[in-house]
């Protein structure tokens, strides 16, 4: 199945990515990724975007060389009490917002503050990703987490650059299975996203793909290849 979206997608807006919106959306017409999501870090993540960035993405055209741009943000989680660095208004002009614990941001918890915190940001109103919830270094109860997600109709992330060699996230493939083994248990949905820091990565999901076939997991439990799934998460999208 080849996917028609990428919503982990970061410009030269992050502070530390490489790419500008235009060689992004160039990259993405050139593979036939047909829609690709920019979410760029929130201003609490050191040289992320201020919020007029976010604020501004209102001038942005919806379709760009025939690709649907989506306007999209990573929110950083501050602490355990499942605070975020921006505001209501920041979601509410948003398409769609990831929420993840960088260690810049919120130092490492233990497995019940960790997964209480992400779980506490899933009740706020812009929310649809959980990203890349793979880091060793912040356990998590992956059947709790899986569960209150489905609640919540917010996606869990199954982040490819956690598993190119490069990442400073720890052990994240095998936190990646229980991660996945989890989902399959609760029939949670999953999105693959690239979290790609240059043009090139965008749509590139290789490892993800790896991954969920040595798990033997439910395609059809993972949403960037389907439409109609696509729709159910992200009504914004498709207004």
């Amino acid at each position: 199945m080849k996917p028609i979206a990428d919503l982990h997608v970061h410009t030269i807006s992050s502070g530390h990515a490489y790419s500008t919106l235009q060689e992004i959306v160039l990259h993405a017409k050139n593979i036939g990724l047909p829609m690709v999501g920019i979410s760029d870090h929130a201003p609490g993540m050191p040289g992320g975007a201020h919020l007029f960035h976010f604020l501004n993405m209102r001038i942005l055209p919806k379709v760009m060389d025939g690709v649907r741009v989506i306007r999209g943000i990573e929110v950083n989680i501050m602490d355990h009490q499942g605070t975020i660095d921006v505001d209501q208004r920041t979601l509410d002009i948003t398409e769609y917002a990831i929420a993840s614990l960088h260690p810049p941001c919120i130092p490492f918890g233990d497995m019940e503050a960790n997964t209480n915190a992400l779980i506490k940001v899933m009740g706020i109103d812009g929310i649809q990703i959980i990203g890349h919830p793979d880091d060793e270094r912040y356990p998590l109860d992956y059947d709790a987490l899986a569960l209150a997600a489905k609640e919540h109709n917010v996606l869990l992330e199954i982040n490819n650059s956690s598993m190119n060699g490069f990442s400073a996230r720890s052990n994240s493939k095998r936190v990646i299975r229980q991660l996945l083994d989890a989902c399959k248990r609760h029939q949670t949905h999953v999105i693959f996203g690239s979290d790609a820091h240059i043009s090139f990565d965008a749509g590139n999901f290789t490892y993800c793909m790896k991954i969920v076939e040595e798990c033997d997991f439910p395609m059809d439990l993972v949403v960037n290849h389907q439409p109609d799934k696509l729709k159910m998460f992200f009504p914004k999208i498709f207004e």
